[in-house]
């Protein structure tokens, strides 16, 4: 029996250290100490006003560091300039995989940049995590498993335009420009869909343009022709500033209807101006950190101390800030889930399985989603109206 004892003492003292080290399960990237992950963003080029987004997670991972890390490791985010050239993307991503072994790709920004890499991710196996563009081709799970975005659909966002255009204007006429990408083409599907048998009858007018165009005021002067009361703008915020001008130098008023990502009061409305933005309606997944009814909100007060602490440069109110905020807090939702199995596979099971998940500066009552056949993570949005300082919810 001593024998046996001490036989079984010895096969312990064997068996679990090996089970211990076994738990571990690390990808690329990972080690005890540090998390490596890569971005790419437009710091230079047509949209580079939109870099705020790579500043504000860095500053968001270097807050998460200075406590700790993720279950004691530190996240290093490799930012590489793609200058929104779908072409250049390709090249900083095979760099940031093949050359710097980053775990996965986080947030990368657009939606014609993301289109040019997803290919590849995918016969990869990196995931595309949480990328920053709402096309409705991201929610596709048995094609692009690897990719999920951060942002809500844009399909969804223009359907609930659509129902507040039936609910309140449906006499109204309906002139639409969008970018011409499939960005600014998931909006028209989104409305066209939303507006269902009335689409015909309300939609008078359509116009693209081009991300590298100069202006959209030829695009504008045509759909004032058509003597819509309504219009939607379905792309950035440069040619927003653009439309939103050159329709109140035409002396055209139409109940105007902005895409989220170019909704921002200090990039669009204050350089447009307030009389051409007056009355813009929007949509958002996102608190509006002057808003005062969420003065006393313990999620703003954190993000406004991240801001003036981590992000001092960046302006608090400004959403693209606020949606890196979010983005990170998810990321890091995600990366404790996961635990000390910080494998590819398992980020992307754990990103395909959030549950309710609520976070600070989301919408009162809004909650992440998704399952494995279901990856757009907000079902929902509230709409917005700009009343010349802030913006206010509005009934859909």
């Amino acid at each position: 029996m001593r024998i046996k004892f001490i036989a079984l003492v010895l096969v312990f003292a064997i068996v679990l250290p090996a089970t211990g080290y076994a738990a571990k399960k690390y990808g690329p990237g990972v080690t005890d100490r540090d998390i490596v992950i890569g971005q790419t963003a437009p710091l230079s080029g047509p949209v580079s006003g939109y870099s705020a987004t790579a500043r504000a997670a860095l500053a968001y991972f270097a807050m998460v560091n200075e406590k700790g890390g993720v279950n004691g490791r530190k996240i290093k985010l490799l930012v590489e300039d793609d200058g929104y050239n779908p072409a250049r993307t390709v090249q900083q991503v095979r760099k940031l995989v093949e050359q710097d072994q980053v775990l996965l790709l986080y947030a990368p920004l657009g939606t014609a940049t993301n289109l040019a890499i997803r290919k590849y991710l995918n016969a990869k196996k990196v995931p595309q995590l949480l990328l920053a563009s709402g096309a409705p081709v991201w929610n596709d799970p048995a094609h692009l498993p690897w990719s999920i975005a951060g942002l809500p659909d844009y399909i969804t966002e223009a359907r609930q335009y659509a129902r507040y255009i039936l609910a309140h204007r449906p006499a109204g006429r309906l002139a639409i420009l969008y970018q011409n990408d499939d960005f600014g083409r998931a909006y028209l599907k989104g409305v066209t869909d939303g507006l269902g048998e009335n689409a015909k009858k309300i939609i008078v007018a359509t116009e693209s343009f081009e991300v590298t165009d100069p202006t959209v005021d030829s695009q504008v002067i045509s759909l004032a022709d058509s003597k819509a009361d309504l219009f939607l703008y379905a792309g950035t915020s440069k040619q927003a500033v653009q439309g939103l001008k050159k329709a109140a130098q035409l002396g055209w008023r139409p109940l105007k209807f902005v895409s989220s990502i170019a909704s921002s009061i200090e990039r669009t409305y204050v350089p447009a101006g307030s009389e051409a933005s007056l009355g813009a309606i929007s949509s958002t997944v996102f608190l509006d950190p002057r808003d005062p009814e969420f003065k006393d909100d313990n999620g703003r007060r954190d993000y406004l101390d991240w801001m003036a602490k981590y992000n001092s440069q960046g302006d608090p109110n400004e959403s693209l800030n606020v949606a890196a905020y979010v983005e990170g807090e998810l990321f890091v939702h995600i990366l404790r889930e996961c635990g000390d199995d910080l494998t590819r596979e398992n980020v992307m099971s754990k990103a395909a399985h959030l549950q309710n998940v609520t976070l600070p500066m989301l919408w009162p009552g809004l909650t992440v989603n998704s399952t494995p056949t279901d990856y757009n993570l907000f079902g929902k949005l509230q709409l917005l109206q700009f009343d010349g300082k802030q913006m206010k919810p509005v009934a859909g």
